[in-house]
């Protein structure tokens, strides 16, 4: 299979200049390509996925891959898909995040790879020592009002109760010019992007083929989204972010195990390097039995292991194991305050657990997995509690400080999946 085929099979083309010209080219040898990320925060969340892995897929064909960070068009704002302005960020604040996000691109791109290492480039290095007036004239000449006022990004908000500043406007000019320069500059041949950029990529070849007289193309892939059509990588608590520190790898490996069946197939064939053969076996597997949720684990393992490495995505998974009843065993504090962020929480003065310490069944009320003293007891009897993840049948059992996890926490359970976390008030 073609890298062309391999694509358009994990379903990673929505829209291409000339495919038919692309697949020609591409067969005759490695091309540039280049993807760009605008810095407006410190972290890519896992909607950026799809650019990353996208670049991966070229770069792991032998092509030579360039990450764009936007530390220019970062400052002005992209328009597309967005219902308001973005706020302007700083330098200070622009080349901060381009800090975070390098790193963060280094796990998935080779920038050492010895025939086609990845590069980071910054568009502010070639678009801030451009005068206006230079800008109107070399750029802004070469493009029509009306071609620029029909872009689908311009339309949308033009049509909306805010309008579109002549910032966001320009945009779609800057980011020709930013194809114009690395084809002049790198020979880069092809842009690709999210669905939502087709007309900012088309401006770019437009552009490259006015002034150079070059033929270059543009390549977008679908925006992911829910079943309901809603955007994708948010979750009640926020947006999922490929930064560690803002989600944790246990509830990156969370967010995919939690999949939606319908989602499931296209997921593994666009976040995953799995091969055609390995997922067209987890489809049918989940077709014969959904409830193991094969598919969904093997995606999130995948996914995890990609963004954040072996180490994390074992940790991730020892995580999810204790809310499976497994042995809490050498689980680092990390892991078990991951668990605790899932599940409800109760405070616990350090005085209850004084010697006698607080009854079990009185704690477990006080958690909310018993409604009363005397269900509790039941529960205790029935050989369905469990104390840090140790069944527990003594009705006498008294709760210490001796049981607490990494002096902080207990971790209590009622039947299979029933868990409460006894907190250690300050």
């Amino acid at each position: 299979m073609t890298l062309i085929e391999d694509l358009q099979w994990r379903g990673l083309l929505a829209d291409c200049t000339d495919l038919d010209a692309l697949t020609k080219r591409l067969n005759e040898g490695p091309v540039t390509l280049y993807c760009g990320f605008d810095p407006t925060g410190d972290s890519l969340h896992v909607g950026h996925l799809m650019g990353q892995l996208t670049l991966k897929r070229f770069q792991l064909a032998g092509h030579h891959v360039l990450a764009l960070a936007g530390g220019a068009t970062g400052m002005v704002g992209d328009p597309s898909g967005r219902s308001a302005e973005r706020n302007l960020l700083t330098r200070e604040q622009l080349s901060h995040n381009i800090a975070c996000i390098k790193e963060q691109l280094s796990r998935l791109l080779d920038f050492t790879a010895p025939a086609n290492p990845a590069r980071l480039v910054d568009n502010a290095e070639w678009t801030a020592p451009i005068s206006f007036l230079d800008f109107l004239r070399d750029v802004g000449k070469h493009f029509s009002l009306n071609v620029m006022l029909a872009k689908d990004s311009v339309k949308s908000r033009m049509e909306g109760d805010g309008g579109i500043s002549y910032t966001e406007f320009s945009y779609q000019l800057l980011q020709a010019h930013d194809f114009y320069h690395l084809r002049k500059t790198f020979n880069c041949e092809l842009q690709i992007g999210g669905s939502d950029q087709w007309g900012n990529i088309t401006a770019g070849t437009d552009l490259v083929r006015k002034k150079l007289g070059a033929h270059v193309w543009g390549w977008t892939f679908p925006l992911i989204t829910k079943s309901d059509g809603t955007k994708f990588g948010k979750t009640a608590s926020g947006a999922v972010w490929l930064d560690a520190q803002k989600t944790s790898p246990y509830k990156l490996y969370q967010f995919f195990v939690n999949t939606e069946d319908v989602k499931v197939s296209e997921y593994l064939r666009k976040f995953t390097f799995l091969s055609r053969p390995e997922i067209e076996e987890l489809e049918a597997r989940h077709a014969a039995n959904p409830g193991a949720r094969e598919a969904h684990k093997a995606l999130a393992r995948e996914v995890a292991r990609l963004v954040h490495g072996q180490p994390a995505l074992d940790a991730a998974l020892k995580a999810s194991d204790i809310l499976f009843g497994a042995e809490i065993g050498d689980t680092t504090e990390d892991v078990f305050r991951d668990v605790v962020g899932e599940i409800p929480t109760k405070e616990i003065a350090p005085a209850q657990l004084a010697t006698p310490g607080v009854a079990l069944t009185e704690a477990l009320v006080h958690a909310g997995l018993s409604q009363s003293k005397g269900q509790a007891k039941k529960d205790i009897e029935g050989g369905g509690v469990y104390i840090n993840n140790v069944k527990c049948a003594d009705i006498a059992r008294t709760l210490t400080s001796t049981d607490l996890l990494f002096g902080k926490h207990i971790l209590l359970r009622k039947g299979k999946r029933t868990y409460a976390v006894l907190n250690l008030a300050a």
